[in-house]
């Protein structure tokens, strides 16, 4: 992967660190070898990986700043999308990424260990089975909002120590 089809993230995120920017951009080789054996991303859509995908998991960045400490549980996480890409990110914050699919969550530990990624867990499961509490909840495309609420709610911790209220 050329640096440059990466560089669509550094033109929004100029404060990366080094080590970030090469996480990123190895996101896309990583991404391309397990998507040749598990359908993680659109086949149709892979060319759009770094916007598709990456920016748009990043997006929540430009407007929250989490805290270091912050737990973060990211419910049917896929292939680790939003998760994976905040988790380059936000270094000091801690990502629990759960999805139903075991295959998907195969991927996601195969892709935080070849990143060394410290600040990820992974955990196949449904979200209504998961006792732990956590700062916030992120998602990506599960089902629609009423749905999602009810089957996350119990999951948010009740105060924390970012500026927006856990949720």
């Amino acid at each position: 992967m050329e640096k440059a089809d990466a560089q669509i993230i550094t033109n929004y995120f100029h404060n990366l660190t080094s080590r970030q920017v090469e996480q990123i951009q190895d996101l896309h080789d990583l991404y391309a070898c397990w998507n040749q054996r598990i359908n993680v991303i659109s086949r149709k859509d892979f060319e759009n990986f770094y916007i598709h995908h990456v920016l748009h998991s990043l997006g929540i960045a430009k407007i929250v700043h989490f805290k270091p400490g912050t737990e973060i549980i990211d419910v049917g996480t896929g292939g680790g999308f939003p998760g994976i890409p905040l988790a380059i990110l936000f270094p000091d914050v801690r990502f629990c990424l759960v999805d139903s699919i075991g295959k998907k969550i195969h991927v996601v530990r195969e892709v935080a260990e070849a990143l060394q990624l410290k600040n990820v867990t992974w955990e196949h499961n449904r979200a209504e089975k998961i006792k732990r509490k956590f700062d916030f909840i992120i998602s990506r495309a599960v089902t629609n909002l009423p749905d999602f609420v009810r089957l996350t709610a119990h999951l948010v911790r009740p105060s924390g120590n970012n500026e927006l209220n856990n949720g």
